[in-house]
């Protein structure tokens, strides 16, 4: 196809052309996929077609699995498509699989469809015959390249990679999927990659098993294999295993008090360097590190003194409207006015590093006291002890979502005006005298 992005209720999604009377049997749901891609984001639709370009890959991928893989079923489907090709009176496939195209399989698929006389010559071509086999580290590999477009972070594709080939591959690399089930063994097989780092490394621990259970599912809807998945929690591992808060408590971002801001904003005013701004910025804005370093000049309008962070940024992935206090537009003024980057790292063209901030806080000597992060904690308790703004006004502003969904029904705006006047008291806070 030569377009194969659609705008769908205000997301752009992945079409494929699939005979509608086989939607039914399309185990991987190809006929219709978003991209996740909202079309207010990307009204041209670039990033999406990239998505979908990778979606297509995909497809195309697995298909050569389906024709290439010499297992016993793939050799029996091949053979009955064959013999059904003759009856039909059409080509028979193409002995050389590698010369099978998905252009051609559509292209067979209609015409069988067309005489209706052999299911499974259809099925032989198509996602309803059965998978030949693939290991865990193949569907790994593949879910990471399909879900890599998706990501806002490029590093999340490496630390998947890394993890799982630190503490899973050297288990399950090469155990087939479909052998991975909710039974004794699958169950063992995951026990054996969490026990050893549940204790010592539970962050980790948590963070692989949550890999592995996307993997197993990805693999299931892909149908690959079928039944429970053995590294879900609920009802299953959280049965063999103590809870993540339990054995490793959760560790808050150290945060200053509030009461010391006014003496450390000072000391940081006298820092020079792009650094020290972009901290000050951050502070002010009671934004996240990354929101403020990949803050770019296109995203500020000075008359508004508004700065609207684009949703792949946000953690909700939402757009975020961010009020500007006075002393915040000063900063925006201060820098380079030449860069794409509101805070321009030492190379051309790329923003400040991400331990920029903190090597500021390093060199004040109050590195051991506070984290860059943790000034959003410190916000929030000035804006509960010390004003009368409503909870709502408060959690809006750092960009927090709304847990309760009826309230978040009933809350279709963002209360600029209110969050105007917090972010203006705040920039007073920061500025005043002990």
């Amino acid at each position: 196809m030569a377009d194969y992005t659609v705008k769908r209720d205000g997301l752009w999604r992945f079409v494929r052309r699939v005979p509608k009377e086989y939607a039914a049997l399309d185990q991987r749901k190809i006929v219709q996929h978003s991209t996740g891609v909202r079309v207010a984001d990307d009204p041209r639709g670039i990033r999406a077609r990239k998505i979908a370009d990778n979606l297509n890959a995909a497809l195309e991928a697995h298909w050569r699995d389906l024709v290439e893989n010499r297992n016993a079923q793939a050799v029996r489907n091949y053979e009955a498509a064959r013999q059904a090709a003759r009856r039909l009176r059409i080509s028979e496939p193409i002995a050389d699989a590698a010369q099978r195209t998905i252009a051609e399989l559509l292209d067979r698929i209609e015409r069988l469809e067309r005489k209706r006389d052999d299911r499974a010559a259809v099925l032989a071509v198509y996602d309803a015959a059965p998978k030949p086999g693939i290991t865990f580290r193949q569907c790994a590999e593949r879910f990471i390249e399909a879900h890599k477009p998706g990501w806002s972070n490029p590093k999340h594709a490496g630390q998947w990679s890394a993890t799982l080939a630190t503490y899973a591959y050297p288990v399950i690399s090469d155990v087939a999927v479909d052998k991975i089930g909710a039974n004794g063994d699958g169950t063992d097989l995951i026990m054996r990659v969490l026990r050893p780092i549940w204790y010592t490394k539970t962050e980790t621990a948590s963070r692989v098993r949550g890999r592995i259970e996307a993997v197993l599912d990805w693999a299931k809807a892909h149908g690959y294999r079928d039944g429970e998945n053995p590294a879900r929690w609920k009802g299953h591992l959280d049965k063999l295993l103590p809870a993540k808060g339990k054995v490793a408590p959760v560790k808050h971002h150290a945060a200053l008090p509030y009461a010391d801001v006014p003496d450390f904003m000072a000391k940081l005013r006298a820092v020079e360097g792009t650094a020290a701004r972009a901290l000050e910025f951050t502070i002010l804005t009671a934004a996240r590190t990354s929101e403020a370093l990949l803050a770019k000049r296109s995203e500020i309008d000075l008359a508004p003194r508004m700065w609207t962070v684009p949703a792949w940024r946000m953690k909700a992935r939402k757009p975020h409207r961010v009020p500007l206090s006075d002393s915040a537009i000063a900063i925006i003024k201060a820098m380079p006015a030449d860069s794409e980057y509101l805070f321009p790292g030492a190379k051309p063209g790329r923003p400040l590093s991400n331990m920029s901030m903190q090597m500021t806080l390093r060199r004040m000597g109050v590195a051991d006291q506070v984290v860059t992060h943790g000034f959003r904690s410190t916000f929030r308790d000035w804006a509960s002890e010390m004003t009368d703004y409503p909870n709502e006004v408060q959690e809006m502003a750092i960009a927090h979502t709304v847990g309760d969904k009826v309230e978040a029904a009933y809350r279709r705006g963002d209360l600029l005006c209110k969050r105007h006047a917090l972010m203006a008291d705040w920039q007073s806070f920061c500025y005043s005298s002990r």
